[in-house]
């Protein structure tokens, strides 16, 4: 009998990701599992067949081939699932964590609980949602799957790792640049309405858009499984007067039109306070200086900085009086004269 196509089987589209392939899979398994429909032939073919499918669409470099080679990819020993006539009792379940398969032996208990330990569901239990504008992904992300087996009483004697979680924070462009603590607000998701607090540390040169893996402070374990990680996404505000590029700031002065010509020093802001910069005779508007060191330090190493590149801009004098006015004539006349004074030499 010609085989259905992976995707048709499980109800999903060509370009379902990895969520909405864990979501039907679960779906469907626990609807035709062998132990909900004891002596259903149907129901036992049908669950072999989206199991089948789920283990190929839900290994990365399975559904590669099988997008490019269909069933042709898994033919003479090309790797594809291996089939067993007691799938059910004997059963290859995915473990989501490593994209590798673990054995589970289901000898009793209900099909609740079996799908509890494997899609997760232990982490209803004393789990920990976001608030104060963080979040948590619950459900739908599995971060910790079963690896023990259940006795005969339907009680799991192995360990869950606890599920991993995202949160995102917003820090200023100068908690960026040091790095800071932050306190993060967690209310318990089973009901009781519990807070805790979870303060955690923002590493100094973080940039916008990156996460931080504060390993062991994701959902608790369960069965006496370790913990799982937090991912902290870093969203940093702007500071006024300040880019950023990489390790580098970029910032501007305004310098009067004397200093421009005959230079000078000049005050600018750095991340690490006003220092003053010369300025040399004749810099142009637009000249760029560079202070070294002045910029952001490097998350791989702490002795590593950036630099600070200043444009200078140069400000042209409005309202002169009289005097000052008659002096810069009298200046423009002598450049005039000068510059006549080159042209006819050259002559």
């Amino acid at each position: 009998m010609k085989k259905r196509d992976y995707y048709d089987v499980l109800g999903i589209r060509k370009g379902a990701d990895a969520k909405d392939i864990k979501r039907a899979y679960r779906k469907l398994a626990k609807k035709y599992h062998p132990d909900v429909n004891p002596g259903d032939k149907e129901a036992e073919k049908n669950f072999k067949e989206v199991t089948e499918a789920y283990n190929v669409l839900s290994d990365t470099e399975k559904k590669k081939l099988y997008d490019q080679y269909g069933f042709a990819a898994f033919e003479e020993g090309g790797g594809g699932p291996q089939k067993d006539s007691h799938f059910y009792r004997n059963y290859e379940g995915p473990d989501f964590g490593t994209g590798n398969y673990k054995e589970y032996h289901f000898e009793g208990g209900n099909m609740d609980d079996i799908f509890d330990d494997i899609f997760g569901g232990a982490f209803h239990h004393g789990s920990w949602g976001f608030a104060d504008g963080f979040y948590g992904e619950h459900g739908d992300s599995f971060g910790g799957f079963y690896h023990g087996r259940r006795d005969g009483f339907g009680h799991s004697t192995g360990s869950v790792r606890g599920e991993d979680l995202e949160a995102q924070t917003d820090i200023t462009f100068e908690e960026a640049a040091f790095g800071c603590d932050k306190i993060l607000h967690l209310i318990s998701q089973d009901g009781s309405g519990q807070k805790k607090s979870l303060q955690v540390h923002i590493p100094a040169g973080v940039n916008d858009g990156m996460s931080v893996r504060l390993r062991g402070k994701g959902q608790p374990g369960y069965g006496g499984g370790p913990a799982g990680d937090l991912l902290l996404k870093v969203h940093v505000q702007k500071k006024p007067g300040f880019d950023r590029k990489g390790m580098d700031i970029y910032t501007q002065i305004d310098i009067p039109f004397t200093m421009a010509v005959f230079g000078g020093e000049a005050p600018v802001d750095t991340l690490n306070g006003r220092v003053l910069c010369r300025i040399p005779e004749g810099t142009q508007a637009g000249s760029k200086i560079r202070l070294r060191g002045k910029g952001i330090v490097s998350m791989k190493d702490s002795s590593v900085y950036g630099d600070e590149y200043v444009t200078v801009q140069v400000k042209i004098p409005r309202n002169l009086s009289p005097l000052a006015k008659q002096k810069l004539k009298e200046f423009q006349q002598i450049c005039d004269h000068g510059e006549s004074g080159r042209r006819g030499s050259v002559a």
